[in-house]
């Protein structure tokens, strides 16, 4: 997992990616974000989501009905609940994936932590 050519995370941003924890609620730099652009992982730049498929789901967190094709792996979380999302290109964790909510047409929503995450101004590919 470790890699010489991934970018340089904080301590706060290890904590989320490496060590798979939670960013606070409501904290995040791309909670409340809508410009148009693509979302890319924080550690490997791997383009994750498109700014078309994020909506407001005032979870507190960035939300997403769906991602780049084959950029997320599912997975079982240890917890026996959730499905963890992970970029498929590096593994970092990005946070979960819930399914069933009816919040959009798609009727999923990626749960996702800022810190996890940059993004790219421009057009959604």
């Amino acid at each position: 997992m470790k890699n010489s050519n991934y970018n340089h995370l904080t301590n706060e941003e290890k904590s989320v990616i490496e060590l798979k924890g939670t960013e606070s609620p409501f904290s995040g730099e791309y909670d409340n974000f809508y410009a148009t652009g693509t979302y890319v992982c924080r550690r490997c730049d791997a383009v994750l989501y498109n700014s078309v498929d994020k909506f407001d789901a005032q979870c507190g967190w960035p939300a997403f009905d769906k991602e780049v094709t084959g950029a997320v792996s599912k997975n079982p979380d240890p917890d026996g609940f959730r499905i963890e999302i992970t970029c498929t290109n590096c593994e970092s964790h990005l946070g979960h994936v819930f399914i069933g909510e009816k919040l959009t047409s798609t009727n999923t929503r990626h749960c996702v932590n800022s810190l996890s995450l940059k993004f790219v101004q421009g057009v959604s590919s």
